[in-house]
């Protein structure tokens, strides 16, 4: 049964019963607690902590899901995906236990021919909690699994949270015997290799407390309604389903391995070494593919990191297999096929997904080179040193600093006739992975409470009125001052106010929230910011200028014309940036997130190249050809799958409902998914002045605009700066760039001519530094402070000199300087002073440490820069003592 099928009868089988389907989620929430969608209940999260209502009883998804802590495990085990697909089925208070197993055993054990998988029921088992006598009874009595066949297990098993306050619960899993040739007899606590978890069901019907771990917290009650959550492992049923030893040789990865073979020579299941990077080649391009495809791209730093990893083990892996070219494209390609039949939205990003994958790719083989040149140094040092060995701190710098893999570091070593500090790389590993998780854990911990907020979000969600008026009167719901609710609040008083309605915009899609007044005969004041919670209650940051305010209060709320006026403007025009953008660049630049404010936006994109001057004046130029044909701008209310078959556009990561909002202008000019406020005409938005383009991380650019008046402003501006310099140049405005380019020129020859000058001076007194050198022992040393503004570039040209005229006799030059805050410093010996066991890169990490620095480089010539001038004195002073120390001992 191929894993297509598989997913189709799961869907299949819950909506028969009365599930609503629900569409996987992004891999990418707005969660602090998580990089990615890491399970298939994350997307109801808010209905299990009780933030929202959901809109039903029950539900079925089968989720995208990443988990990336084990990355280096990958491929080691068989079992082990970064990138898999959890089927799920949840109860909000509808079903509990009986319904829950009653499904799951109908769907497992049903025949083929009904719709199920047909499992043989005397192979299955099942686990449950050491305390749920009641599961235990419903798998024996009820379903007619023989008590032999049912085990109980602690809370580190069998027991589900979160990891944070929240609800949690017994679970029962459920588990397929693979027979005594994959281990031993005895159920899954004899050996869980043997009998494999294919299922879990998680019975929420409790709250926890603060505590870490899993069996380390504290039950503080029962949740007011008890909810279902499972989750079946799809890839682990396609192995038992498809006969096959594990999720490596199903139908969906496989073929990656396959291809693997074409491209490198190698053959799978030769050896343990190779399978392990076959099988890192096919998770993760697959991983890849999934998170490219949800927006991320590659970069340093939290999920764009992640994703450069996978995809550089991808291409280390290909490499040390035998590959000698580029082997992303054909290997995405596999991908493709197998996979857009569940996800066909690969198709329409397909284009965007290889042009990522391939430019990575692009670059890090320009960093393998580069890498390896830094392996050769390191090398070279070693053997100087007399040492067989390069260091785990090298090893893991060229890991951690510049993508080296480690393995290639060590074949690299190997080929060098050298060793590789493993222990040392793998504990420099090990702190970064602790610092992670502490990190991560202290995020987990930081989870924010809106107990407060609760009643309102379950009972009361706020009307917003605001699409159509600018003006309302509601009623006072409840006040919040310093996250307690109160009945009350004066003047001079920081409060929430929730409305009962409201016309205020709370901050939602990069639209700044509106800000206005709120008034009624007893009280006044100013709406200085609207946030959303649980995405149904607004609420009002109200500062209280006179009188006082109460619950049950009627409120006249009024926006500032003014600033919504100029809000619309910055949103519809970004929107209006977006689709110039993306015909002048093409489909691959992707909204990576924006922001609009009265009169700016801030448009962020996916695009790997700086943009050209010529590519930013046609956007502006298209933009503002849309604002002066007049669009008309419609708003469509209707569901997402017909949205996403009207081709509107869809931000990566917002987790979308099943009704959404399409704004249209001008009809296919632009048409995306978007909850904003926006003008009624393109021609309302006003003049669009692009400020500039710029980078704002890996893959990722930022165009800055201005619109109406603001727009206005600013080029009136640009206007009189324009006539000034003309004024002052006597020329016309359009003569001003070529006046500007001759005046660089001359000023460019001007200082090279100065530069000249300055080093003819220095060089001319290199025999006055010489002769004030200062004897240690046997060695002259030459050790001083040059005048400021020497680059390290003159520094190393006068050292060198002045150790020429030192001739064979052991010397020793280092001098520095104040650089306009900065110290660059360099020192060069003589081979006599080397043979003596002095190093010039020694000299300058003793120098370095002194000002804030640090340096290396080769025994006869090192170079560094620090930024503490204050310590150049100091630094000299420990040179001396380390060539002082050298000579004694």
């Amino acid at each position: 049964m191929q894993t297509h099928e598989i997913r189709q009868r799961f869907i299949k089988h819950f909506t028969n019963l009365g599930h609503a389907e629900v569409p996987s989620a992004s891999l990418i929430l707005n969660d602090p607690n998580l990089l990615f969608v890491n399970a298939g209940m994350v997307p109801f999260k808010p209905y299990f902590l009780g933030q929202q209502n959901p809109p039903y009883d029950t539900a079925t998804s089968i989720q995208k899901c990443v988990r990336t802590l084990d990355i280096e495990e990958v491929g080691i085990t068989t079992r082990h995906n970064t990138f898999f697909q959890m089927a799920g089925n949840f109860s909000f208070g509808d079903y509990f236990k009986e319904g829950a197993i009653r499904n799951a055993w109908a769907l497992l054990t049903n025949s083929v021919e009904d719709g199920g998988f047909g499992f043989d029921p005397e192979l299955l088992w099942v686990t449950v909690f050491q305390d749920d006598d009641e599961a235990a009874e419903i798998w024996e009595k009820e379903i007619g699994v023989p008590k032999e066949r049912i085990q109980r297990l602690g809370m580190a098993d069998n027991y589900w949270s979160m990891g944070v306050p929240g609800p949690c619960g017994p679970c029962s899993e459920i588990y397929y015997d693979r027979g005594p040739e994959h281990g031993a007899e005895g159920g899954p606590i004899a050996d869980d290799n043997r009998y494999l978890e294919i299922w879990n069901l998680v019975f929420m019907g409790y709250e926890r407390g603060e505590g870490i771990g899993k069996d380390n917290f504290e039950i503080l009650g029962q949740l007011p309604k008890k909810n279902i959550d499972t989750g079946m492992g799809v890839e682990r049923v396609a192995c038992l389903l498809q006969g096959v030893e594990n999720v490596y040789e199903t139908d969906l990865l496989r073929p990656v391995i396959e291809e693997a073979e074409k491209l490198t020579g190698a053959t799978y299941g030769k050896t343990q070494q190779d399978d392990v990077r076959f099988r890192v080649i096919a998770d993760h391009c697959r991983t890849g593919l999934m998170l490219i495809l949800d927006g991320v791209t590659p970069g340093n730093e939290g999920r764009g990191y992640i994703l450069r990893r996978l995809l550089r083990r991808i291409i280390r892996s290909a490499r040390l297999l035998g590959a000698t070219g580029e082997t992303m494209a054909d290997l995405m390609e596999t991908v493709r096929q197998t996979m857009t039949p569940s996800y066909p939205e690969i198709e329409q990003n397909w284009e965007r997904i290889r042009s990522v994958a391939v430019g990575e790719e692009k670059a890090f083989l320009k960093t393998l080179e580069s890498g390896s040149q830094l392996f050769e140094n390191f090398a070279e040092q070693a053997k100087a040193a007399g040492s067989n060995e390069v260091s785990g701190e090298v090893a893991f710098a060229l890991h951690d600093t510049h993508g080296f893999p480690i393995d290639l570091t060590m074949e690299m070593a190997a080929e060098s006739g050298l060793t590789v500090d493993s222990a040392g790389f793998h504990s420099h590993m090990a702190e970064q992975k602790a610092r992670a998780k502490a990190d991560n854990q202290a995020k987990k911990l930081g989870h924010t409470d809106e107990t407060v907020y609760r009643p309102f979000v379950d009972n009361h969600p706020t009307l917003f009125t605001g699409f159509e008026n600018l003006e309302d009167e509601g009623t006072v719901l409840g006040l919040v001052v310093d996250g307690v609710l109160v009945e009350r609040a004066g003047e001079g008083d920081q409060v929430q106010v929730i409305l009962d309605r409201t016309p205020f915009y709370a901050e939602a899609g990069g639209q700044m929230a509106d800000r206005g007044e709120m008034s009624n005969g007893s009280f006044a004041g100013a709406v200085e910011d609207v946030q959303k919670v649980g995405k149904k209650v607004w609420l009002h940051a109200v500062r209280i200028t006179g009188g006082e305010i109460a619950v049950g209060q009627k409120v006249n709320s009024q926006v500032s014309r003014a600033w919504r006026h100029q809000a619309r403007q910055a949103h519809s025009g970004t929107h209006l940036i977006h689709a110039a953008l993306r015909q002048v660049l093409g489909p691959t630049a992707v909204q990576a997130g924006s922001l609009n404010k009265p009169g700016y936006l801030r448009f962020d994109f996916n695009f790997g190249e700086q943009l050209s001057e010529s590519q930013l004046r046609d956007i502006e130029q298209i933009a503002n050809g849309a604002v002066d044909t007049d669009y008309e701008v419609h708003t469509i209310e209707t569901t997402l799958e017909e949205a996403k078959k009207m081709g509107a556009m869809a931000l990566f990561g917002e987790n979308y409902g099943s009704q959404v909002r399409v704004v249209e202008i001008g009809g296919p000019f632009s048409m995306e998914l978007c909850g904003g406020i926006h003008v009624e005409h393109s021609s309302q938005v006003g003049p669009i002045a692009i400020l500039g383009e710029s980078s704002v991380g890996s893959g990722t650019r930022r165009i800055e605009a201005y619109t109406g008046m603001d727009s206005l402003n600013f080029l009136s501006r640009e206007k009189n700066l324009v006539s000034g310099l003309a004024t002052s140049l006597k020329a016309p405005s359009e003569e001003i760039p070529d006046r500007i380019d001759a005046l660089t020129a001359k000023l460019k020859a001007a200082e090279k001519q100065v530069q000249q000058l300055r080093n003819q001076q220095l060089l001319s007194r290199v025999g006055e530094l010489v002769s004030a050198a200062e004897h240690i022992g046997d060695i002259t040393v030459v050790a001083q402070e040059l005048p400021a503004g020497v680059g390290v570039g003159d520094l190393r040209t006068i050292a060198l000199d002045a150790k020429a005229r030192l001739g064979s006799e052991p010397a020793v030059v280092l001098f520095a300087s104040n650089d306009e805050g900065k110290v660059p410093f360099v020192a060069t010996l003589t081979d006599a002073a080397i043979e003596l066991g002095l190093k010039a890169g020694d000299l300058v990490k003793e120098f370095g440490a002194k000002v804030g620095g640090r340096g290396g480089g080769k025994p006869q010539l090192a170079q560094g820069s620090g930024s503490e001038p204050a310590g150049i004195i100091a630094g000299l002073e420990a040179v001396n003592s380390a060539i002082t120390a050298a000579v004694q001992g």
